[in-house]
């Protein structure tokens, strides 16, 4: 098995590899179960991050880190859903590909996430950035809110991530590239 060493805010992990394609190999990163790491990591991000309302991330790797930065910080957070739930009234939605899924995914919002979130300053957060699709779909979801978009942070920035002046991340994550 394959690995990769990194640091994440003073704490030692050893991410285990996989294969996004023929071409390419990725360290996965995931903060589920890991409450050392999320905690320091949230730590670190929020002295990194500008002020902020309330917190938002999209279901379902950025949730653990999402909920701490907002129990650490500002004590609110919203949580894009991948799916309609019924008790979503009115929802609104876009449409995201990401590098770790294979087909087309859809961020929601029901209507009274919509109006809280409405005038207020956002701080998007998510476990890695890599291609910043998600990302993009969760500030295109957050501009049919009316809240501002004063940061996204990251654990991690994946790739060409790295080179963002528009994002703020704890550590570079490099994409293996197979000979």
């Amino acid at each position: 098995m394959k690995t990769y060493n990194i640091n994440i805010a003073g704490v030692e992990r050893e991410l285990e590899m996989f294969p996004v394609n023929d071409k390419v190999d990725i360290a996965a990163f995931i903060m589920f179960g890991d409450v050392e790491v999320t905690v320091k990591a949230a730590e670190a991000l929020l002295k990194k991050c500008p002020e902020h309302d309330v917190v938002v991330s999209a279901e379902a790797k950025g949730i653990p880190l999402c909920y701490e930065m907002a129990k650490q910080g500002c004590g609110e957070y919203v949580i894009a859903r991948k799916s309609v739930k019924v008790y979503m009234r009115n929802p609104v939605g876009v449409e995201v590909n990401s590098i770790t899924t294979s087909e087309v995914q859809r961020l929601f919002l029901g209507e009274s996430d919509v109006n809280f979130l409405k005038g207020k300053r956002v701080l998007i957060v998510d476990d890695v950035i890599s291609t910043g699709e998600s990302l993009a779909a969760l500030e295109k979801l957050i501009e049919k809110t009316e809240a501002v978009v004063v940061g996204k942070a990251a654990v991690l920035a994946e790739g060409d991530a790295k080179n963002r002046d528009d994002i703020i991340f704890l550590e570079p994550l490099p994409l293996f590239i197979k000979d």
